[in-house]
């Protein structure tokens, strides 16, 4: 498979890593400026930056060449990229983290949430820790664990260092060398529930993007990890 990495920062090279060690080619490496051809890829893997995102993704669906994204900070024209897709007939996944184990973690999450809903003693909150050149603040990771307890309880939003009524508080942290920590928190008086991933590099999430690449290829429509791992 010909592959068009759309972003070749740290995780773009550990991508390529992977990539190459199963079997494939990398026929594109595109950083900001970069002038290339889409359709010389047999599938695009954007982690990118947020104000490059939404044109490598276009680009890629105008294309009809099957993309995949990790790049956070953009999803404000997510919808637009969703009906971009399906008016093109071309494939398109976003995932806020392509880690197997963080995917399995989400369904965890969304469990516990709907075990706790009735448990109005305790409070919840969400921090995360990632690598000081993480570019934005919470993580696409903190912010989906956070969604995916607001459909199962009656908390409607959630807030960045900031408390509320019915609000469930995210903490981030920005630490030298620290590929990713979620910690999800339940507190009452008397104990303490959390639900914690800590990514030890950034290989898993170089991987899972790479198996979700090898999934999307040859199919049409708009997906997420879900379907890749058959979970949900």
């Amino acid at each position: 498979m010909n592959i068009a990495l759309l972003g070749y920062g740290r995780m773009g090279k550990e991508i390529e890593k992977i990539a190459l060690e199963r079997g494939h080619s990398i026929v594109i490496k595109a950083d900001v400026n970069t002038t290339y051809n889409i359709t010389d890829a047999d599938v695009a893997i954007d982690f990118s930056i947020p104000s490059a995102a939404v044109g490598n993704i276009s680009n890629a669906i105008k294309n009809n060449i099957p993309v995949i994204s990790g790049t956070t900070g953009w999803l404000e024209e997510y919808d637009t990229m969703v009906s971009l897709c399906k008016a093109s007939n071309s494939a398109f996944l976003y995932a806020s983290n392509f880690s197997l184990g963080v995917n399995i973690a989400f369904e965890i999450n969304k469990q516990l949430a709907k075990l706790m809903k009735s448990q109005s003693q305790y409070k919840i909150d969400i921090e995360e820790i990632h690598h000081t050149q993480k570019l934005d603040a919470p993580s696409g990771t903190a912010i989906s664990l956070a969604e995916g307890i607001i459909d199962e309880t009656n908390n409607n939003s959630w807030a960045l260092d900031e408390s509320g009524e019915n609000i469930i508080p995210i903490t981030a942290k920005r630490i030298e060398g620290v590929p990713g920590t979620h910690t999800v928190t339940y507190t009452s008086d008397e104990d303490s529930i959390s639900l914690n991933h800590t990514a030890h590099s950034r290989k898993g999430f170089a991987l899972g993007a790479v198996i979700a690449a090898e999934w999307i290829h040859g199919k049409i429509g708009v997906f997420s990890m879900k379907d890749v791992l058959n979970i949900g």
